[in-house]
């Protein structure tokens, strides 16, 4: 899902039920942050965002509904290095991540951005290779670490 527009409620309503997703309240509550607002969530950060925005809504609801929407094709988890929550993304189209290493921020980078060349012997079969990459990210001026241009 884009964040270009966010979806009303109807549209997050027809998006899960098309992924046969029961929409529920809270789904949909969860739904309008996850896949309009949030960038790469913990769970614990759509709690805090249903805390403000819906309260009544438990811990147990909100791990539970992330992980109907991964199986439903709606949601990725993402297991980054050096960190112990998993953070949700909700662009399901191939591309690879940037994790800035001071801010903890996580962007989407196109396919194009990062050339891989995987070489395993034939008794691998791979289907598909994505990376991360750990750097930090500001404007050329910022850049004082040894490796980056000044």
């Amino acid at each position: 899902m884009g964040r270009a527009t966010c979806l009303s409620p109807m549209e997050i309503e027809r998006v899960l039920r098309g992924c046969g997703v029961q929409p529920t309240a809270q789904r949909i509550a969860i739904g309008r942050y996850v896949l309009c607002d949030a960038d790469h969530p913990t769970a614990e950060q759509v709690k805090a965002w249903v805390d403000k925005n819906f309260p009544k809504i438990s811990l147990a609801t909100v791990y539970n509904t992330l992980k109907v929407f991964v199986s439903a094709g709606l949601l990725k988890e993402l297991r980054l290095p050096d960190r112990d929550a998993i953070v949700f993304d909700s662009n399901m189209q191939p591309h690879h991540h940037f994790l800035d290493a001071k801010s903890g921020a996580v962007y989407d980078l196109p396919l194009e951005s990062v050339q891989l060349t995987v070489a395993l012997g034939r008794e691998y079969c791979v289907h598909s290779a994505t990376a991360v990459v750990i750097g930090t990210r500001g404007t050329i001026d910022s850049f004082k670490e040894p490796g980056c241009d000044s």
